[in-house]
């Protein structure tokens, strides 16, 4: 009886990530061999401090403070790049890659800043990237993008791409209680980092974003490029109003894409959804992207999007096609599956301008509490052509002061730019106005 190939991975960053990847694939290790066909070698993780006392147990001897040497070591078949950040990160997955080596990653932010010369890496020297766990965690969305739903064009894809944002909205919604002391429960129960910025500003699902849109349409979109705002200005009373409007609020990844003319619109914003909208009933820490193909129709996943044992369990899943692809042919993404490009024939596409990004929107304000105020908003909004469809007037501290929300009828980002600049203007406009999109999607 032949014995079976033997694989060696190296893990670069054993954080929370790379420690439940090493625990994972120890206490599985004869189920995960059985179904490979193949023996997996864990030969070594580079870590910070040498010293630290870590959960997961590892000899003294598998462990080294140069991430480098491993990615650089011809005896390392798979690499997983789990460091995160975008500098020294960003040398590990190269150095693999020119070595012919395949690298498993789970950070959006190094291939959204540096996608482009990965892959172009990857393709010059035979080597690999791997990376379903850098968008959604446990579920297997990247995997459905680029291969289950290989036939299919996509005008839409929209979900909840950031539990730390998704947990907060929920804990203000149900406990009606203010941004800054969820937040602060979110910091001690580990749901939100220090330094939480990334997350509720809209950058880290912005990332996300830029992986998915690359995915389904071949095209970098920066987030510099994009619409990227956050769930900080969020009120519990924006909650009231949503509600009493029919709809909850949920800060989502937007992407769609016109194929009759090419724009691409890839956006990050709370959004206003209907309350019987299955992604809007999606509480807690879990994620849900919703994708609609022009064959498959409308498929939808929900899931863990973060943790250990989500992010995980994707790495994983990675490494199993990884030793699938050793076993057979190194290069044949570049002869035959291509997996590390695009997953469908790239047509050209050019991003929509603010005019062609076309929604109803939510729009609070602050005001004067005095006569005549409504008619100088419904002024300068008919400036710019945007059309009034509803209004809810309530008190609002401080005495004198009034909270005015308006929403529209179709109008377009830039119709909404230019509006909000006129009431910034207006001296019975207070405060500044928190502007929110309204979902109008399909089941």
């Amino acid at each position: 009886m032949s014995s079976l190939p033997t694989f060696t991975i190296g893990i670069c960053g054993f954080g929370t990530v790379g420690q439940g990847v090493w625990k994972h694939i120890e206490r599985s290790r004869a189920t995960l061999e059985a179904r490979v066909g193949a023996k997996l070698v864990l030969a070594c993780a580079a870590v910070r401090d040498l010293k630290k006392k870590r959960p997961v147990k590892i000899a003294a001897s598998k462990l080294t403070d140069d991430p480098l040497a491993i990615a650089t070591d011809p005896k390392i078949d798979i690499v997983c790049e789990l460091m995160g950040g975008t500098g020294l990160a960003r040398e590990v997955t190269l150095a693999a890659l020119s070595r012919g080596a395949i690298v498993i990653s789970a950070n959006k932010a190094l291939i959204c800043a540096h996608g482009e010369e990965i892959f172009a890496t990857a393709r010059k020297h035979g080597g690999h990237f791997f990376f379903e766990a850098s968008v959604a965690g446990g579920i297997p969305l990247i995997k459905a993008l680029r291969e289950g739903l290989v036939a299919n064009r996509f005008p839409l894809i929209y979900g909840i791409l950031n539990g730390t944002c998704n947990y907060i909205l929920t804990q203000m919604e149900e406990q009606d209680a203010p941004y800054s002391a969820v937040l602060g429960d979110a910091k001690r129960l580990g749901y939100a980092e220090a330094d939480e910025s990334l997350d509720v500003l809209g950058w880290d699902t912005a990332h996300k974003a830029a992986v998915l849109a690359f995915l389904a349409h071949g095209t970098w979109v920066k987030p510099a490029q994009m619409i990227v705002e956050g769930i900080d200005r969020i009120t519990p009373g924006d909650f009231k109003n949503a509600a009493a409007l029919g709809y909850g609020i949920k800060l989502l990844a937007v992407i769609t894409r016109d194929f009759s003319t090419g724009e691409l619109c890839v956006r990050v914003h709370p959004t206003l959804l209907p309350e019987s909208h299955v992604v809007a009933k999606v509480s807690g820490v879990f994620n849900a992207v919703s994708v609609q193909g022009d064959v498959a129709g409308t498929t939808l996943y929900i899931g863990r999007g973060a943790g250990q044992d989500a992010t995980a369990s994707a790495v994983i899943s990675d490494l199993v096609d990884a030793v699938s692809l050793l076993k057979n042919d190194r290069r044949a993404f570049i002869t035959a599956r291509k997996r590390s490009a695009p997953a469908r024939p790239v047509l050209a596409c050019r991003l929509a301008p603010p005019e062609h990004i076309r929604g109803r929107y939510y729009l609070r304000l602050t005001v004067s509490d005095e006569p005549g105020v409504l008619a100088q908003i419904a002024a300068a909004m008919a400036a710019q052509h945007v059309s009034i469809a509803s209004v809810i007037q309530s008190a609002q501290e401080p005495a004198g002061a009034a909270s005015l929300v308006l929403t529209t009828h179709w109008s377009n980002e830039r119709a909404l730019r230019a509006t909000l600049r006129r009431l910034a203007r207006l001296r019975c406009v207070l405060e500044k106005p928190l502007l929110l999109r309204i979902g109008d999607f399909s089941e």
